[in-house]
């Protein structure tokens, strides 16, 4: 049965600039936030001396916002409305931006927690407000193919983030990093802090174009969208609903949503560590990540194109659950490039999982549609929760299995994750279909 669409996006004046134009902007926009994460977990881990469960702190601070903010961010927006929300959370973003300036003056880990919480809490605002908008400004059974339009953005700019930013921040890295054991405590402390110095510039860069953007959005024309009405089918499904947990395929597909960004970040931000553990040389496994986030450009297309021509957004979470079985599998069994690569190919499995678990989720929510988004928002916290959790088995293990394999066992932790995404596909949502039917 398709879904029919349980909310109305009204336009008092067509705007000067395609609605969909300003979302992919945003979404590049916090593309390229989130997966400089990637570089700045092995950056820190040498600028700040820190441990590998230390390292994947840069993750915790940054998701762990989309938790807690993730209620304060459906307020924001009902009092400002989608456009000056976004804005806000575009001013937020840059506030967090600034603070890494004082952080890498002081080389003190925990100011750039800070600023990365408060960065994280500005997107959790943009994605809020960006993710059920493009869900629901068009057809509900096509909404899996908008979300990849919004994902191609948002991964094209993660494979641009990390080559630019390591490109200044890693430069002659492997150099460095041997040149640093021979120094004594007093060299060592002047060349790590020439190290913190260089994230400087490129974070005034970063400060001067969200501000820009935040100017841009709030002078737009981007039409609000009312998310409070109902069409008379959802509005009489919905009729003796008191409360948000009464729609247990939300509750569901929050876990999924969990679990899945869980997996998507460990893919994506321990593979330039990973590879390094694997004995290749960390001036070539910088660029690792951009592979990961490529992968999944491939894999958005794909939806673009089959989405719901040939698939449904169902069976495509299905299919990007087994995949992401199989890739994980792959990489236990192999060793080096190749178990690297299978990494990378997770971004394939990865990639129709967002656009697919959001339209999924929030199916015939019609007035809850906002809290619901809201509750999506926070399982984004999943990346606050299994990268530290992938770091402290490789410390854990290092000890008696050698960082090399350790690194390389520890990804043992995604099976499960994408098991549970299966289950939601497979039953739990087939099963509300069913039922709603």
């Amino acid at each position: 049965m398709a879904i029919t669409p349980s909310i109305s996006a009204p336009v008092t004046k067509k705007p000067a600039v395609s609605p969909i134009v300003i979302i992919g902007a945003l979404f590049f926009i916090f593309g390229f936030i989130t997966w400089l994460n990637s570089v700045l977990i092995p950056y820190l881990k040498i600028a700040c001396q820190l441990n590998n469960f230390q390292s994947y702190f840069v993750a915790t601070a940054f998701y762990v916002a989309c938790l807690v903010m993730a209620k304060p961010s459906a307020w924001v927006l009902k009092l400002f409305g989608f456009k000056n929300g976004m804005s806000a959370g575009l001013v937020i973003m840059a506030i967090g931006a600034i603070i890494f300036i004082p952080a890498a003056i002081t080389r003190v880990y925990s100011i750039f927690l800070l600023g990365l919480f408060i960065q994280g809490s500005g997107m959790a605002i943009l994605q809020t407000a960006a993710n059920p908008y493009i869900t629901i400004v068009g057809p509900a059974e096509s909404a899996a193919k908008r979300i990849s339009i919004m994902g191609i953005c948002n991964k094209m700019a993660g494979v641009l983030a990390p080559i630019a930013l390591g490109a200044v921040v890693l430069k002659n890295i492997d150099a460095f990093t041997t040149n640093l054991a021979k120094l004594n405590p007093a060299q060592k402390t002047a060349e790590l802090n020439e190290l913190a110095s260089r994230v400087i510039l490129p974070y005034i860069l970063i400060v001067i174009v969200l501000l820009i953007l935040a100017v841009l959005i709030y002078f737009s024309g981007l039409p609000e969208i009312d998310t409070d009405h109902e069409d008379e089918t959802v509005a009489a499904a919905n009729s003796g609903k008191t409360s948000i947990f009464q729609f247990p395929h939300l509750i569901i597909g929050v876990i999924a949503l969990f679990f899945y960004v869980g997996a998507e970040v460990i893919a994506g931000d321990s593979i330039i560590s990973y590879g390094a553990s694997q004995h290749i040389p960390l001036s070539t496994a910088k660029f690792f990540t951009s592979f990961t986030l490529s992968s999944m450009v491939a894999g958005y297309i794909i939806g673009i194109i089959c989405i719901p021509r040939y698939i449904t957004q169902q069976k495509a979470l299905v299919v990007s659950a087994i995949l992401g079985i199989i890739f994980t599998i792959a990489a236990l069994l192999t060793h080096q490039y190749a178990s690297v690569f299978c990494i990378a190919l997770l971004g394939l499995a990865n990639s129709l999982m967002w656009p697919a678990i959001w339209p999924l989720a929030l199916a015939g929510l019609g007035r809850y549609t906002k809290i619901g988004s809201s509750m999506l928002i926070m399982g984004i916290a999943g990346a606050a929760v299994f990268p530290p959790l992938y770091g402290f088995s490789v410390d854990h293990f290092k000890a008696s299995m050698g960082q090399a394999d350790a690194a390389h066992m520890s990804y043992l932790i995604l099976l499960p994750l994408y098991l549970f995404i299966f289950y939601f596909a497979a039953y739990k949502y087939k099963k509300r279909k069913h039922v709603s039917a």
